[in-house]
């Protein structure tokens, strides 16, 4: 590692530990600086699709990945008050026949466990954890990361991956603007021995309905059910992973839901309520010799269910700019040019979802049926997702 640039990374989430793994992979010695004294169970289901599998194929865990988690045999569309069905997706032996890869449904920790062990199995001293970040600099020559007992850390490269509120951002490139959607989030993972028989099937279910959305698929082999529904609403503008709500306030946002959204629901352990902010994605991510990953430059909403993967493949196309470009200005450079057009169609793409899944004509089975057929029907899907799911790190332009 004597003549790879020096590598910090700010935070050590899925982008920052994707970004770690794909440099050790290639040879640089790395530092990840993480806030979290543990990485522990936080947060709930990410959808890997099938660029995403490719992605963490490319970092040599998706195998191991693949034995934790869950491959549906499909996705569907249900009306949110009769339960009628709609086909969303094929998936499991059609994903891969069509793009190579399946389609995983993955519990965050698990996600974060694999890419955390594969670092500390190339290097056992590449993560610190308990590190606030306090600012950050860069110039052509140098890089600095201040954390928040003091130590200034200096380096070749600095990444920051310190998610949506991201420090070295807005040291760098000062604050974003943010806006509140008018949505609410309530998320919660279910043991599936609390569900009936009838939610066992590996198959995931997005509910649709005027005003908002329900998300149900299955985790950990099918032991878990991962649940996330989005209701719009402007009385609550909190935007945190930690805040607890009550089920009977989610019960309500969704009275007169049909009976199984109604038994997610209640099935719930517990619930937490987020706001759902918005932020434009950034088109500059570079500075010297210092550049952003993840939701740091391209938080999104989640209903493209790109948001880790993304962040996954950025890791990769770092990797790879910093192998071909000697410069390392120029390949942060040259990973910001590559990334950034499709992560802000991604961004955008989620953002068009919102209107598609809580359509007002979706109030009735009649104005549902022709809508879906308008807005849902093979082509559209094809129209919308094909472009993602063909994406490969390894070969996209750089």
């Amino acid at each position: 590692m004597a003549d790879k640039p020096r590598i910090t990374i700010a935070g050590g989430g899925i982008g920052g530990m994707a970004a770690a793994l794909s440099l050790l992979r290639r040879g640089y010695p790395v530092q990840v600086f993480e806030q979290a004294p543990e990485l522990g169970e936080v947060g709930a289901g990410v959808q890997i699709s099938p660029n995403g599998s490719r992605a963490l194929d490319s970092l040599g865990v998706f195998e191991t990945l693949r034995a934790q988690s869950c491959a549906p045999k499909r996705k569907e569309f249900r009306l949110w008050n009769t339960g009628r069905a709609w086909p969303m997706f094929d998936l499991g032996p059609q994903a891969i026949e069509k793009y190579g890869y399946p389609y995983l449904t993955v519990f965050r920790p698990d996600l974060l466990g694999t890419l955390f062990d594969a670092v500390r199995a190339i290097d056992p001293d590449a993560v610190q954890l308990g590190c606030e970040v306090a600012g950050a600099e860069a110039d052509d020559d140098k890089a600095v990361l201040t954390l928040k007992d003091g130590r200034r850390i200096e380096s070749d490269v600095l990444i920051g991956a310190d998610g949506v509120k991201s420090t070295v951002r807005k040291s760098l490139f000062g604050d974003d603007h943010t806006e509140f959607t008018g949505m609410i989030a309530w998320r919660a993972v279910i043991p599936m021995d609390r569900l009936p028989e009838r939610f066992h099937e590996m198959v995931g279910w997005t509910w649709i309905g005027p005003g908002g959305h329900l998300v149900n698929y299955p985790l950990r082999g099918g032991k878990l059910m991962n649940m996330i529904g989005t209701i719009e609403r402007n009385d609550w503008q909190v935007e945190s992973w930690y805040a607890e709500g009550s089920i009977e306030e989610c019960a309500n946002d969704f009275a007169g839901w049909h009976e199984d959204v109604q038994t997610l629901i209640h099935a719930a352990p517990k619930v937490l309520k987020w706001a759902f902010m918005e932020r434009p994605p950034r088109q500059i991510w570079s500075k010297g010799r210092a550049s952003l990953l993840g939701d740091a430059c391209h938080a999104t909403l989640p209903f493209l269910a790109q948001g880790a993967v993304m962040s996954i493949e950025d890791g990769v196309v770092l990797g790879r700019c910093l192998d071909k470009y000697a410069d390392p200005v120029e390949a942060l450079k040259k990973y910001e040019q590559a990334r950034v057009e499709r992560t802000s169609k991604m961004v955008r793409g989620a953002k068009d979802n919102t209107a598609r899944f809580h359509e007002s004509a979706l109030k009735t089975e009649e104005g549902a049926v022709t809508y879906m057929e308008n807005e849902w029907s093979r082509d559209p899907i094809n129209d919308r997702y094909d472009w993602l799911y063909r994406y490969d790190v390894e070969t996209a332009e750089i």
